[in-house]
């Protein structure tokens, strides 16, 4: 039905019974600044916003523009800064109409179109450069003089239509797909009228091929890659929604589809607590301003979804120009249409879903540092930014992060080394890096050998009782022939302490497990099978019940190899244990005080 729909709205388009709006229409339409003026002097969070994208401009003014200066094989970090010079000061010349910020973005954008190419052997850099000159045409349109204009659409065609076909982003089901089919599709819509065949190709193109990356959020929301990688792909995602909006009166149907409305559900109970989120995958547990929180806010009627949002823009003056988020002015965009006098605290304690990446998080509330929180993942090492890091779980309790997950390293401190990091084949380099590999993840390792790339554990039931809050997962296709079953269930009980229950059975051959938990507390062993943990004063107990002897294990987490990045302040703490064939073995692990 879907695919019925787009075709006939799409060619509804290209037979112009959906005419383009006039310039400007990408995002914030001709007049619309009025209402972006009422909403910063009502709401002075939204006022910090535009302020702060004003002084930002001004500081640019005094800078010069861009220069070609690639990164190993990336151009990527000229892009973003491209992208956020222009669009603050587009947004400061339509707010102020004062000539001096039209004048420096003109400047920038004649620095980029001048570059010899934008790097299409890294599409990235071209989808986020299409962007900024995108941006910068339309809300420029009228302050620009017909030769600089003719010299952005020959830039927008030579480097960035011409090269689309050969930038390998069209067929993949990951953030390449959505921020590269967005900064095209916003150059379409802004040089429309004078490229028409060449817009309509790439417009069509991506509302064909989008949804190979928007089937990733199916069916509950779930993006595969983690919390940083959300606000990437989606945040994109959601600008180029919005410009179709925008600019034709539609987006072809696609924000209705693939469960990605149920996203930032996903993304609000990805924070915890402590402020950190649940960094799994290539993520970063820091938690920075999310502007596509805001279109999925207006776009569900749903104030909940700012719950943290309004916190974090209390924090926005302290952050430097590289922190903060390039497509900031969207959220001053977006918030026109919400009620920001009717912020709601979220209800639920519970976000559970399946798909590519399955998902469990129990939060004990809302508004305390000192709330309890347990996030557990399953899922393939194989997905796009993927770490062996299913049966992992993070868990907060008395203010403090317990069990951690280490995160993504720097591609480039590993690039640079010459580690084939985009390898993700069962023997491929990626998985030799310690932060991205089994042994240092909280899960369970077999034999010393690496989880199976092929293997994907799904969550075989989800529990939401006052007394028994977690998931149960089988992680029996990561570990092949090596034993035949492997059951594991992490839950929180009636008094928010942690229980880990693995359930093991061999088959003709004995097995050895190596069983690890990540932490950040000060470890030390003070039984046999008791390890206390200390951290800002507060106590745990980490403690192993088991049908055979173990052998107790605190391990540091120094680099492995020389590229490795060094993990200060953690350990990892758990057992060893052999395991004798053709038996079944229980094991309880429990962090309580």
């Amino acid at each position: 039905m879907f695919r019925f729909i787009f075709l006939f709205i799409f060619v509804c388009f290209v037979n112009n019974l959906f005419p383009i709006e006039s310039h400007p229409r990408l995002l914030l339409k001709r007049d619309e600044e009025n209402r972006i003026k009422m909403m910063i002097i009502e709401h002075e969070q939204m006022k910090t916003v535009h302020d702060y994208i004003i002084k930002y401009s001004d500081k640019t003014i005094g800078e010069s523009p861009v220069n070609r200066i690639k990164q190993g094989k990336r151009l990527l970090a000229v892009s973003r800064i491209a992208l956020q010079r222009i669009y603050f000061l587009s947004y400061s010349y339509r707010m102020t109409k004062n000539i001096k910020y039209a004048e420096r973005a003109k400047q920038e954008l004649l620095a980029v179109c001048n570059f010899q190419d934008w790097n299409p052997s890294h599409y990235l850099d071209v989808g986020e450069m299409a962007m900024a000159v995108a941006i910068g045409y339309d809300w420029l349109y009228d302050y620009l003089s017909e030769n600089v204009k003719m010299k952005l659409r020959k830039a927008i065609v030579e480097k960035a239509f011409n090269t689309a076909e050969i930038g390998g982003f069209y067929d993949r089901t990951n953030n390449w797909n959505q921020v590269c089919n967005a900064g095209l599709v916003l150059a379409a819509l802004a040089i429309y009228e004078e490229e028409k065949e060449k817009s309509d190709y790439i417009i069509d193109k991506a509302v064909k091929t989008v949804p190979l990356a928007m089937e990733s959020y199916s069916p509950d929301g779930i993006y595969p890659e983690g919390f940083s990688y959300w606000g990437y792909g989606t945040g994109f995602q959601v600008t180029m929604l919005a410009a179709m909006e925008s600019a034709l009166g539609t987006d072809f149907g696609l924000s209705d589809n693939y469960g990605f409305l149920k996203s930032p559900y996903f993304m609000l109970y990805m924070t915890a607590p402590s402020g950190w989120c649940y960094n799994f995958c290539d993520s970063g547990r820091k938690i920075d301003l999310n502007q596509a929180m805001y279109w999925f806010a207006s776009k569900n009627k749903d104030t909940s979804l700012l719950w943290y949002e309004c916190y974090y823009l209390k924090r926005l003056n302290k952050y430097t120009g590289n922190d903060i988020d390039r497509l900031l002015p969207n959220i001053l965009i977006f918030s026109k249409d919400i009620d920001l006098a009717n912020l709601k605290e979220p209800k639920g304690k519970f976000f559970s879903g399946k798909g590519i990446k399955p998902v469990f998080i129990y939060r004990s509330g809302w508004s305390n540092k000192t709330d309890s929180y347990l996030g557990v993942v399953a899922g393939s090492p194989s997905i796009p930014h993927g770490h062996m890091d299913s049966g992992s779980f993070v868990y907060e309790k008395k203010g403090e992060r317990w069990a951690i997950d280490l995160g993504l390293q720097s591609y480039y401190t590993l690039e640079k080394e010459g580690v084939d990091l985009w390898n993700s084949s069962q023997n491929g380099q990626r998985w030799d890096v310690f932060r991205l590999g089994n042994t240092g993840h909280t899960t369970i390792t077999i034999n010393g050998k690496k989880h199976l790339v092929t293997g994907n554990p799904e969550f075989i039931e989800t529990y939401q009782k006052s007394d028994y809050k977690g998931a149960k997962i089988d992680m029996t296709s990561l570990y092949g022939d090596d034993v035949n079953n492997v059951l594991r269930s992490v839950y929180l009980d009636r008094n928010d302490d942690l229980n880990i229950i693995d359930e093991i059975q061999t088959n003709d051959n004995n097995a050895e497990i190596m069983w690890t938990m990540v932490t950040s507390a000060q470890a030390k062993i003070i039984k046999d099978n008791i390890i206390e943990l200390s951290k800002n004063g507060k106590k745990m107990r980490f403690h192993v019940e088991a049908p055979i002897d173990i052998n107790l294990k605190i391990w540091d987490n120094k680099p492995v190899h020389h590229y490795d990045q060094d993990n200060p302040g953690t350990v990892r703490v758990g057992f060893t244990a052999d395991l004798s064939s053709n038996d079944i073995f229980k094991f309880k692990v429990t962090v309580k005080e």
